[in-house]
């Protein structure tokens, strides 16, 4: 497999693109651009990333392959190190991979996982790395996200192999590149720190954002350092909120900056926080219409939305059958003011998402 890489690959430019978040990148620029500048000088591959004022940047690496190894190389063992000094200031005893992503044409996935999911099994079983090709396309591309997390060298290994593979398959038809878009939708963590990340709802995707990021309290789950939301601060932010306004109005009812979005593996975690929170207040209950267009977002696939709500504000939520003639639905909401109030700001995340067309949250 190498041999053939460097045989052929040496007369061969290749361009490999990284989704990262904007700690990583931040990691990989250096203070003054001085760490980017050594990766190019000593790898000898064209480094370029992404402009703009984005949770996500686009890192693309240019140059013959061996050039592209060297940059991989030093990429992962760079996010290796910051993954050891971030564990020096937590609790975590087990190290968390190395975990690095890829952007590839979905045109090409099908090569890398092989007939019956062959090829991608090789990739693993023979680097020890763990791979995994995201199923749906990134927004309005035609890329998918492959990602991969081991070791440094794991991974050096793993990249060479799908390098042979993206040069062997190459992409069929035109590839609409992934643009990250802008983010309007920061994201509560540990420590009441607010950060935009319009991924932050995926629990793979939060778990990559949180690794390099030294917080004061985690839970391992899994490979994963995941901390322990704040949920305190989620529910007096909810309750300083204006009452829910109807959708035809132009303002939102939750301005864009200030919607805090969990994914359900936290959300299981804040199950056993909130009871105690409010167990005084009696319970109530407020009702609100949706538009029947729109309820499928606060639903989600299989009911997967409207539970994490519910678990997440511990109010009990109740969605009326459609019925004939009428254009909406009607949501009851029972529980103590304060989970009335966090169930109506969540729902109202999933609407204002949809609504400005990320609806993928």
């Amino acid at each position: 497999m190498e041999s053939k890489v460097s045989e052929g690959g040496l007369n061969v430019t290749l361009t490999i693109r990284l989704l990262m978040h904007g700690k990583e990148v931040g990691s990989i620029i250096g203070k003054k651009g001085e760490t980017v500048k050594k990766m190019r000088e000593e790898s000898g591959a064209r480094i370029n990333i992404s402009e703009g004022n984005c949770p996500e940047r686009i890192v693309t690496i240019t140059g013959p392959t061996d050039a592209i190894f060297k940059a991989f190389a030093m990429i992962a063992y760079k996010f290796e190190e910051d993954i050891i000094n971030s564990m020096s200031n937590s609790t975590a005893t087990s190290k968390p991979p190395v975990t690095l992503r890829l952007v590839v044409p979905a045109s090409q996935c099908g090569s890398l996982i092989g007939k019956g999911g062959s090829k991608i099994k090789e990739i693993r079983e023979s680097t020890g790395a763990q791979v995994q090709v995201a199923g749906d396309m990134l927004p309005n591309s035609t890329e998918r996200a492959v990602t991969i997390s081991g070791t440094p060298d794991a991974i050096i290994q793993c990249v060479k192999q799908i390098c042979v593979v993206m040069l062997e398959s190459p992409p069929k038809g035109a590839t609409i590149p992934y643009r990250p878009k802008p983010a309007s939708t920061p994201v509560i963590f540990a420590g009441g720190q607010v950060r935009a990340d319009p991924l932050a709802a995926s629990t793979a995707n939060l778990s990559l954002l949180l690794q390099h990021q030294p917080l004061p309290a985690y839970t391992i789950q899994g490979q994963y350092a995941i901390p322990h939301p704040d949920l305190t601060k989620l529910h007096q932010l909810a309750m300083q909120q204006t009452p829910f306004t109807p959708l035809g109005q132009t303002t939102p009812a939750f301005p864009g900056e200030k919607l805090p979005l969990h994914s359900s593996e936290e959300a299981q975690n804040l199950m056993g926080q909130s009871a105690g929170l409010d167990a005084s207040p009696p319970a109530s209950t407020h009702e609100l219409t949706i538009p029947n267009d729109l309820i499928g977002c606060i639903i989600g696939r299989q009911g997967t939305k409207i539970n994490e709500i519910r678990q997440m504000s511990g109010a009990q939520i109740k969605i009326a059958n459609a019925t004939e003639g009428s254009s909406e639905r009607q949501i009851t909401i029972t529980g103590t003011p304060a989970n009335i109030s966090l169930a109506q700001y969540l729902i109202n995340a999933r609407l204002t998402s949809e609504v400005t067309g990320m609806g993928a949250l």
